[in-house]
């Protein structure tokens, strides 16, 4: 039952965090859909860590894959944030639309670390059965 209500948590807490991102695209003030990028760093920044611990052989033991997974998810986490700030400084979309899209990442990435806390631990489910 812990793993349905902490499923539904982080469902809720991802939509929270896409709300956030279309209100920085969709508001009529702002009205530059720019931005929606971001989407890209979302879908690659689990797959380092995925391919490290399918090719990794123990989870409690630090590894060169490992850690290089850990140095790439933190190059797309990084830019998922620069781009933003890139965006506002070139003009191409406001101040306002760049917090709202930051916040959004903030909400997201904690999303997915939060999906792995949880679903990643090897206790009694795992990721992989879902």
């Amino acid at each position: 039952m812990a793993g349905i209500k902490a499923l539904v948590g982080l469902s809720f807490s991802g939509a929270i965090g896409l709300t956030f991102l279309l209100l920085g695209c969709a508001l009529e003030q702002y009205g530059v859909y720019w931005p929606l990028f971001v989407l890209i760093f979302y879908v690659l920044s689990p797959i380092p860590t995925f391919i490290s611990r399918r090719l990794s052989d123990s989870t409690e033991s630090s590894s060169a894959c490992r850690e290089l997974a850990y140095f790439l998810t933190t190059g797309i986490v990084v830019s998922a944030f620069g781009l933003p700030i890139i965006l506002a400084r070139k003009n191409t979309i406001q101040w306002g639309a760049c917090g709202l899209v930051m916040t959004g990442n903030a909400v997201i990435f904690l999303t997915i670390l939060g999906f792995f806390v949880v679903f990643g631990g090897g206790d009694d489910f795992s990721w992989e059965q879902w």
